[in-house]
């Protein structure tokens, strides 16, 4: 017969020791699936294999790319809705996200240059577009109008807001309309496309942009990839709606790291300016 050994009882030292790590240490990239310490992604949230940037709340994103804000509109009522679970959800979004809808509007500094400025959270339902964000981005036009400023979007959405209907894709048209009247005006309107920027919002204002800028390995289109392989039955290839795609077929104008996201917009502002 086989004697079998009993291990010897680990070290309750050991066993505390290791209890009392820090969890979320590593992160892993959703593009590239490389695991690297958190700290290589640094402040920005860049990958360092792949210069992926992970997904920012807009009080990050804010943060990082301007020395000055102030939010406009921040009042605005919620229309009624008896979707079910809805208010729920919403109060999930805003602790996950630290806002109360999904796109922060205001003005703001970006280098030397005042611009007013709407910023996407895609930690506040996806970056649904919703009746309260598009009334606030058809706002952020309005005035920037009104006071001659160019406007900067960075936008980042899953579409259309689905528990608010036909008044979720009611906003496309609305924000689309005060962009023209802010175009008409002879002013200028950049766009950032971060990861991800479909439905709704990509089909109207996200691709508007007199400039359009993206990050790296953003997924930009309408339907998701998934979805048109199950209609079409047939494989998409690897970059399809990946930034880098879309800007070989022309609708993007660069893509630009994160890191210099700030400096860039604020190049550009500078030569609108010179105009």
């Amino acid at each position: 017969m086989l004697k079998t050994s009993t291990p010897a009882p680990l070290d309750q030292a050991v066993i505390a020791k290791a209890q009392a790590l820090p969890t979320g240490l590593w992160l892993t990239c959703p593009n590239c699936h490389a695991s690297a310490y958190r700290r290589r992604f640094g402040a920005a949230k860049v990958c360092p294999q792949c210069g992926y940037g992970l997904r920012l709340t807009a009080h990050e994103r804010i943060a990082q790319l301007t020395q000055q804000f102030e939010q406009w509109d921040q009042q605005l009522p919620q229309l009624p809705t008896d979707f079910p679970g809805y208010a729920d959800k919403r109060q999930a979004a805003a602790s996950a996200s630290g806002s109360d809808e999904s796109v922060i509007c205001g003005q703001a500094l970006i280098g030397a240059h005042t611009v007013a400025l709407g910023v996407m959270d895609s930690h506040y339902m996806m970056g649904s577009l919703g009746t309260v964000a598009g009334e606030r981005l058809c706002r952020l036009f309005e005035r920037a109008t009104q006071a001659r400023l160019p406007v900067v979007v960075v936008a980042t959405s899953g579409g259309a807001r689905m528990q608010e209907g036909i008044q979720s894709l009611m906003q496309m048209a609305k924000v689309s309309q005060a962009v023209a009247h802010h175009a008409a005006a002879g002013l200028l309107y950049i766009v950032v496309l971060s990861d991800p920027t479909m439905g709704g919002v990509a089909a109207s204002f996200a691709m508007q942009g007199d400039i359009i800028l993206a990050e790296p390995h953003s997924r930009v289109g309408f339907a998701g990839k998934r979805v048109i392989e199950a209609t079409i039955h047939a494989q998409l290839p690897a970059d399809f709606q990946r930034a880098e795609a879309v800007q070989k077929a022309g609708f993007i104008d660069a893509i630009v790291p994160r890191s210099a996201l700030g400096a860039k917009l604020a190049a550009l502002l500078a030569l609108h300016e010179g105009c």
